[in-house]
C-alpha cells in the first residue's frame, strides 16, 4: 500500500526512534524521495527550501535506518520508525521536539480573576455572585473574606489537601472582589513584593518584612 500522491504532492511524515519511540522529527515525503527511501532503506524527504530530495545524514552523517513504516487511514500521513545515528535536529539536539510547551504558559489565572471581576463591576450580569458582592458593598465582602479565612484556617487543622486547596482558593477569589472594590489592583501587590524582596545583581536585599 502507497501513500495517495495524488491527493497530496508532499505527505508529512513524523520520523519515530523505533525503541523509545520518541518522536524525532518532521519532514516531507513526494513520490521520489518515498520510492528512493524504500530502494536504499534509509529516510529521504523533499526539502520544501531547497526544492529537492534530501537524503537525510547525507552531509552531517546523521543517517536514519528505516525500520519500519506506516500509514494513516487517509494515506496522507507516514510514520517512519528508525534507528538514529547521530542526532535527528540541525541543532545538534537528538529530537527536534525540545520546546516544551506548558498548556497555561500564557495565561495568568490571577489577572484574569482581575479582569473578569471589573468587567462584571462594568457589565453587570443576572445572578452573578460578584456583582452581588459588589453591589452589597465593603462590609459584605470584608464579612466574606473573614468566613473563607476561618474555614481556610480549619481546612488546614483538619489535614486534607483538597479541602484546603478549595478554601484558599475561595478565599482568594474573595480579596480579589475586595481589592476591586477598594481600588486595588493586582499591580499594586506585585509592586509591593518587589519592593520588599529586592534583587539587585547577584546581592539579595530584603525590606520591611526581613527575609521571606
Amino acid at each position: 500500500m502507497r501513500p495517495d500522491f495524488k491527493k497530496m504532492e508532499l505527505i508529512p511524515a513524523i520520523v519515530q526512534d523505533y525503541q523509545t519511540k520518541e518522536v524525532l522529527m518532521l519532514a516531507y515525503v513526494n513520490e521520489e524521495a518515498y520510492d528512493k527511501m524504500l530502494e536504499i532503506g534509509q529516510t529521504v524527504f523533499y526539502s520544501r527550501s531547497r526544492k529537492k530530495l534530501w537524503h537525510k545524514g547525507e552531509e552531517s552523517g546523521h543517517f536514519q535506518d528505516v525500520k519500519g513504516i506506516y500509514l494513516d487511514c487517509d494515506l496522507d500521513t507516514l510514520l517512519i520508525y528508525v534507528k538514529q545515528t547521530g542526532a535527528a535536529c540541525h541543532t545538534g539536539a537528538y529530537s527536534c521536539f525540545f520546546n516544551e510547551v506548558k498548556p497555561y504558559d500564557s495565561v495568568d489565572i490571577f489577572k484574569e480573576l482581575e479582569n473578569l471581576i471589573a468587567d462584571r463591576k462594568v457589565h453587570p450580569k443576572e445572578k452573578s455572585y460578584t456583582n452581588y458582592l459588589l453591589n452589597e458593598g465593603v462590609d459584605k465582602i470584608c464579612k466574606k473574606v473573614g468566613e473563607e479565612a476561618s474555614e481556610t484556617i480549619i481546612a488546614a487543622k483538619n489535614d486534607n489537601k483538597d479541602e484546603l486547596v478549595g478554601e484558599i482558593s475561595d478565599l482568594l477569589y474573595h480579596v480579589f472582589v475586595l481589592m476591586n472594590d477598594r481600588g486595588v489592583a493586582l499591580s499594586d501587590i506585585q509592586n509591593k513584593l518587589k519592593a520588599r524582596h529586592q534583587i539587585t545583581g547577584n546581592k539579595k536585599e530584603f525590606h520591611t518584612r526581613g527575609e521571606y
